[in-house]
């Protein structure tokens, strides 16, 4: 279940758009999932990662940044995350283009209220069972998912970690990973070497013991 959809503008996070729906299961308010969203929104920056996931309680915050736009939503744990991103990209498009031209120059927060008619209209496609069984099959060529960072959101706001950070310590691993790897190739083509020569050692030794002889 999608329980919150907020778009902002990643250069000052500005919020653009929004829509919510109370979920009257959890003991929380869905007030307190919008600041988080908002204190998040004012977190990214430039070098931010493009997707990435944040669990906070029983639901995960899923965005997707394109064209300095932000565009977030809140799940239910249970919901697929190919989903979401299928929505969010669906969202990022239709946004783009009703006012792309005009995002960078409005200064009023929820300037692009209007949208929640979109959301509303999306959100449903993506929630319908038949619909999200037929969206399954057809995304097949969406970008994998399971590769997406996830991190608790509490890690991010209230220990103040960077976005853009997150981004770099993933690169710097990933770095790590290949030196290693390289580094195993090395060790074990030089290994196979001397094994190699100390056979050919033997061998010499033992052609030479025969030829004394």
């Amino acid at each position: 279940m999608v329980l919150m959809t907020m778009i902002a503008r990643v250069a000052d996070g500005l919020p653009l758009a929004a829509t919510m729906q109370e979920d009257e299961q959890s003991g929380r308010s869905i007030l307190d999932y919008q600041n988080q969203a908002k204190m998040l929104f004012r977190k990214l920056g430039p070098s931010s990662p493009a997707r990435c996931s944040f669990e906070t309680g029983p639901y995960f915050f899923h965005y997707l940044i394109e064209l300095g736009v932000c565009y977030l939503v809140l799940c239910e744990q249970n919901y697929s995350k190919r989903l979401a991103f299928s929505y969010l990209e669906d969202l990022a498009q239709e946004f783009h283009s009703q006012y792309g031209k005009r995002v960078n120059s409005v200064s009023r927060p929820y300037s692009f209220i209007e949208f929640d008619t979109y959301i509303q209209k999306a959100k449903k496609t993506f929630t319908d069972s038949r619909a999200r069984r037929n969206l399954n099959s057809l995304n097949t060529e969406l970008h994998d998912v399971q590769k997406i960072m996830v991190k608790n959101i509490d890690d991010v706001l209230q220990r103040g970690t960077v976005l853009s950070e997150l981004d770099t310590k993933a690169q710097n691993l990933s770095i790590l990973s290949q030196k290693y790897k390289n580094d195993a190739t090395y060790l074990n083509t030089k290994s196979m070497y001397v094994k190699a020569a100390a056979g050919c050692i033997v061998f010499v030794v033992f052609l030479l013991y025969f030829w004394v002889l």
